[in-house]
């Protein structure tokens, strides 16, 4: 069975980061969710507007695509996608069971120190305390693999596949 993963947290939990190295790891491929933002979308976030659902389905529906795309041809991949809502999280995983959950997990303190710190990343500081105020971490049923951030993204990564392939 090919591996697909999504890698969900708020704005600077390191998705893009951690999913790339994991990808790596794995011998698979990476795919940015931020890449597959409407222009109106990043054009939206760069301004310090926070998305609503509505913004959000073109974009979920497109991660979804990628990773029927994925599964169609029989891939691995990894994945990025905030997937904030369990409504979110129902368009991009879904029933699809084969499809692991990855939640970077960390405090509002942490992150923010990041963000503050990131300079080539359209989504402003400002828009952290919306992400935050958006969060629903995923339900048990959601099956997830959550993983806290505070460590560096090697480790993350060995834990990561650690967990991927005890559920193998």
């Amino acid at each position: 069975m090919k591996t697909i993963v999504v890698v969900m947290g708020v704005s600077g939990s390191g998705k893009s980061t951690v999913a790339s190295l994991l990808a790596e790891r794995l011998g698979c491929a990476f795919q940015d969710g931020d890449d597959l933002h409407p222009r109106e979308n990043v054009e939206k976030m760069s301004r310090g507007t926070p998305l609503t659902d509505a913004d959000r389905l073109p974009w979920l529906q497109a991660i979804a695509r990628h990773i029927d795309g994925w599964r169609e041809r029989g891939e691995a991949g990894v994945v990025t996608c905030s997937a904030l809502k369990r409504l979110y999280r129902d368009i991009v995983v879904g029933e699809r069971r084969d499809v692991a959950l990855i939640y970077l997990k960390g405090s509002q303190a942490l992150i923010h120190g990041r963000l503050a710190a990131r300079t080539s990343h359209f989504m402003p500081l400002g828009l952290l305390d919306s992400q935050f105020a958006t969060l629903q971490e995923p339900a048990e049923d959601e099956r997830p693999i959550v993983v806290d951030i505070g460590p560096e993204p090697s480790q993350i990564v060995r834990e990561i596949a650690r967990r991927l392939a005890e559920r193998c």
